[in-house]
């Protein structure tokens, strides 16, 4: 199976990122973390991008706050899907962030989640590589079966609580 890169621009971004972890070890998925800034490493961060399809990454997840040019380098130095996961810093809330990340120019796409989205950023990696990976299509959809299950449950009790029938 391939691999998912999360890429950090700072560790300051780890508690965001441990979200995407949790989702992709209750998947089974490997992936590597690593700490590439796109302003203070660009040299490594580039190397990385050109060489993560040869080294057995098939997604790659780019966390990233305030000016988050992360997930565009990123894409700018390889063909494999990037994520990109704006990360709430305090100056603005994140949405400095998530403007910076989701304003690609043509021909650099980057799929961009909500805010500190990394549970749904690794949930879409896990979709992407589950494309050729049937039994990890089995397992998400599985996963999606057994949340629709969950808010049904949840209805049935919400209706027996507020949806009794007035006797009389």
């Amino acid at each position: 199976m391939k691999k998912v890169a999360l890429i950090m621009g700072s560790d300051s971004d780890l508690p965001v990122v441990e979200k995407a972890v949790q989702v992709l070890r209750q998947f089974n998925v490997p992936f590597e973390a690593h700490v590439y800034s796109a302003h203070r490493t660009p040299d490594a961060c580039a190397e990385f991008s050109r060489t993560a399809s040869a080294c057995g990454f098939g997604v790659i997840i780019a966390f990233a706050g305030k000016a988050a040019h992360l997930a565009g380098a990123i894409a700018a130095n390889t063909i494999l899907p990037v994520i990109g996961v704006p990360v709430k810093s305090s100056n603005l809330d994140g949405i400095d962030a998530l403007l910076s990340t989701v304003q690609m120019p043509t021909g650099m796409p980057v799929a961009t989640v909500a805010i500190d989205g990394a549970a749904n950023a690794a949930l879409l990696s896990i979709q992407i590589l589950a494309l050729s990976e049937p039994a990890l299509a089995e397992n998400f959809a599985a996963y999606r079966r057994n949340a629709t299950q969950k808010v049904l449950e949840k209805n049935t009790q919400i209706e027996k609580q507020y949806n009794a029938t007035i006797q009389e």
